[in-house]
């Protein structure tokens, strides 16, 4: 059996206790804030709640993709040990960070030929493609070769269904996701779009619904919707917000009333996400008959 480890990018806003318990590298997107640069070690150079505090005090975050020579810095250590890498990267549909790692995995693989390394798509964006992750990390410590895992994402990645609401339509604006006319009028009028991550891993509109209870609502009828053969008592839910975890604990009760399936994980969505969908936003993460 080959000896390998799942890699993946710090977009999947899973906990650090948990990435380090489940050893899981992560290739850091960059986060720029306040003309200030943070990678690797933003869980504890930011922490959680700053870039939120930030953001309420006016500044407008960006962020830049994974580069080749990050990812191949991330990954050349495993190689060195003589690991295989399964690397499961952020949607392409939302950065070019995937396509700068096949690059950079075609490189060692030059550097390394006896190694093998795998790049998949998750198509899925922060606890999406954290749960798919979750998911994959599993069938690693149940076994399975890496070609096993690498094959069982794909055939399942579209059942990966991610449903978000936002608090604040100026940064989904910001984005290129709604005009500055809908963003203004949308605003007064407290309209809170519902969105998902389409097959093709974009963030697509699906509902607009007014006020933030409503919105959340919205939450739990899309995963009614969606759920299908997956609503069982093995199966699990992630949520992540952007600094409203007192609403986050309301939706997870809202879910558990109506469905088989727990709620076993509630995280804050990672600077990289927030940086484009701002203080406020609500997220949930199951798997389903259909995205």
């Amino acid at each position: 059996m080959n000896r390998y480890i799942i890699i993946s990018d710090n977009t999947t806003d899973l906990p650090l206790e948990y990435t380090q318990k489940r050893n899981l590298p992560q290739t850091a997107l960059t986060i720029l804030l306040n003309e200030k640069e943070y990678r690797e070690n933003w869980q504890e150079e930011l922490g959680e709640k700053t870039i939120y505090d930030e953001m309420r005090k006016g500044a407008l975050p960006t962020t830049m993709q994974v580069n080749p020579e990050q990812m191949k810095d991330t990954v050349r250590p495993y190689l060195q040990e003589g690991l295989d890498v399964l690397y499961l990267a952020f949607s392409s549909g939302l950065s070019g960070s995937y396509h700068s790692e096949c690059i950079a995995a075609q490189e060692l693989l030059e550097e390394f030929p006896e190694r093998k390394i795998l790049v998949v798509d998750t198509l899925s964006a922060s606890l999406g493609q954290g749960l798919l992750v979750h998911k994959a990390l599993n069938l690693r410590d149940e076994g399975k070769t890496m070609e096993e895992v690498a094959q069982w994402v794909e055939a399942h990645r579209q059942n990966i269904c991610q449903c978000f609401t936002v608090d604040d339509l100026n940064h989904l604006y910001r984005g290129g996701r709604v005009s500055k006319t809908s963003a203004v009028v949308g605003t007064m009028i407290g309209i809170k779009p519902v969105l998902h991550i389409n097959e093709e891993g974009k963030l697509i509109p699906i509902a607009k619904v007014r006020g933030r209870k409503q919105s959340i609502t919205a939450l739990v009828d899309c995963v009614q919707q969606r759920i299908g053969k997956y609503n069982t008592a093995e199966e699990e839910i992630f949520i992540s917000h952007g600094d409203c975890l007192e609403e986050a604990h309301f939706l997870k009760e809202l879910l558990e009333q109506k469905l088989l399936c727990k709620v076993t994980l509630i995280n804050f969505i990672g600077p990289v996400i927030a940086s484009h969908a701002g203080c406020g936003t609500l997220a949930v993460f199951f798997m389903g008959e259909k995205r």
